[in-house]
């Protein structure tokens, strides 16, 4: 047992030395801002620290680490979670003087792409500081270990490859998948950048959103968020990436290789516009009069809004803190029941992802024509991931049933948490929902000041919502069942008298 665990903080120690040069990468933009060499220590700090953790690593001597299984793979993904967010809180305490579980909230939310904040003027703070937080969401959304590790150790790594998330390759080969994911996600960056630039923002402002758009994450650069720009292109532009973020990368590799049919067999996106059409429509409509002057208004905040919680970027153009919005029921419960939806499998987004949902409406289709049709004319469907055609099963359908199930008793029991410090029931659902399913709008309950309780149920929700609650349940049972048989007491043998 000593010689697995061994192995695991050696594949730890190897992600160590690439996070170690990723904390040095804001550093970059003190060639355009000198006046930030005064904040550079806090991320200096952290990439000796890291680098500290992969000479670490050579105290350890075996043979090749060899193949890293699920079970392994679980184990390595939570340690390598909690490890780097401890580490990605150095700047926050160092830089941007906020407590250890100020840091560690910031931190979870960065890397979880969650979005909410302890700051409560970003405008004070460093450019290194803020581009950090943006960077964390960007590095996060894609999967950063997995990214780190596949290039390291490529096909070995299966077992980290799943655990992190990953249900599918895109190809059969896992480092070349690793390397497909970064290229798409480069590529829209760039194009996002240079189109929030010609809508009006400046260099730093386009790059920062245009991160935190595709990771989902909702980290800005603005206290009032997208809605202080007020800029309708900027906000049809970032509508555009939020989708694109909350889209499943293989539908994406279906899409540049124009394999326009598997990009159309796909519920997934389907269900997302669907849902942001109707939810965004059927608000606009209760809303004029009361909180819009005209439907054009109305359908312009609402889809932005509506967009924003069921990608799980958490931008914002309205202020749902203010008394005004959060008396706007509808709207307030249809982005609490979008959050938890969330966006695509294997995308950058939060949530029950639409995929599972997708399983759960075919298979409601199936069991009413199982009920009318004879048995023999009852056929098998096939749904689409990505370019894959995967048989509608038992297996499917439980496995969606399951990460729902857990879903719903985390929102229950995290809302319930929050109501227990005082908080309004509607406040309590809509912050936790937020915070679980990685979206990061929120209607006040976050803030410095709130209760440290209350700020770790938030964290421990952003956590565990973004490996969807299986993964650490995986690894504390592997944790708790090799604890166990380490120090359990051998059985006496009886001797057998002839």
């Amino acid at each position: 047992m000593l010689k697995r665990y061994t192995k695991i903080y050696k594949v730890f120690s190897i992600i160590m030395i690439q996070y170690a040069f990723m904390a040095l990468v804001p550093l970059i933009f003190c060639f355009f801002y000198p006046e930030e060499l005064n904040h550079i220590n806090g991320f200096i700090v952290t990439a000796i620290t890291a680098l500290c953790l992969y000479l670490s690593g050579y105290l350890i001597k075996g043979e090749d680490i060899g193949s890293i299984n699920y079970k392994e793979g679980a184990v390595l993904t939570i340690f390598t979670w909690i490890m780097v967010a401890l580490l990605s809180a150095i700047p926050h305490m160092l830089e941007g003087h906020l407590n250890f579980s100020q840091a560690v909230f910031e931190s979870v939310s960065g890397l979880t792409t969650t979005g909410l904040t302890m700051y409560t003027d970003v405008t004070k703070i460093s450019k290194l500081i803020l581009f950090w937080r943006s960077f964390t969401q960007y590095v996060g959304g894609a999967g950063f270990a997995l990214l780190m590790l596949s290039m390291v150790i490529g096909p070995k790594g299966v077992g980290f490859y799943k655990a992190e998330g990953r249900a599918d390759n895109l190809v059969p080969n896992i480092r070349r998948s690793t390397q497909i994911i970064l290229q798409i996600y480069v590529a829209y960056t760039i194009a996002g950048t240079i189109a929030l630039k010609l809508a009006g923002l400046n260099w730093f402002e386009a790059l920062n959103h245009t991160m935190t758009a595709l990771a989902t994450g909702g980290f800005s650069t603005r206290n009032g968020s997208i809605g202080e720009f007020n800029n309708l292109a900027a906000e049809i532009i970032i509508i555009v990436l939020m989708f694109l973020g909350a889209t499943g990368f293989a539908i994406h590799y279906a899409f540049w290789k124009r394999n326009w049919k598997a990009v159309v067999k796909n519920g997934e996106p389907w269900l997302m516009i669907i849902s942001i059409t109707v939810f965004s429509i059927i608000t606009a409509v209760n809303g004029i009069g009361k909180y819009f002057k005209d439907f054009l208004q109305a359908i312009r905040y609402t889809t932005f809004q509506i967009t924003s919680a069921i990608t799980g970027t958490g931008f914002g153009t309205l202020p749902l803190n203010e008394e005004k919005w959060l008396s706007f029921s509808p709207l307030i419960l249809s982005l609490i029941v979008l959050m938890i939806a969330g966006g695509d499998m294997d995308s950058t987004s939060g949530g029950v992802k639409q995929f599972r949902v997708w399983v759960i409406l075919n298979t409601i289709l199936e069991s009413i024509k199982g009920f009318l049709l004879p048995k023999n004319r009852v056929k098998t469907r096939i749904i689409y991931k990505g370019e894959q055609q995967i048989v509608l099963s038992n297996e499917n359908v439980r496995e969606a049933l399951i990460i729902l199930f857990l879903y719903i008793i985390a929102f229950i029991i995290g809302s319930f948490a929050l109501t227990l410090h005082g908080y309004d029931l509607e406040l309590s659902l809509f912050e936790f929902a937020s915070a679980m399913d990685g979206v990061g709008l929120s209607v006040g309950i976050t803030s410095p000041n709130m209760p440290l309780t209350a700020m770790w149920t938030l964290t421990i929700g952003m956590f565990t919502g973004r490996f969807e609650f299986l993964i650490i349940i995986y690894a504390i049972s592997k944790l708790a069942s090799d604890f166990r048989m380490t120090f359990k007491k051998p059985k006496k043998r009886r001797d057998v008298v002839a």
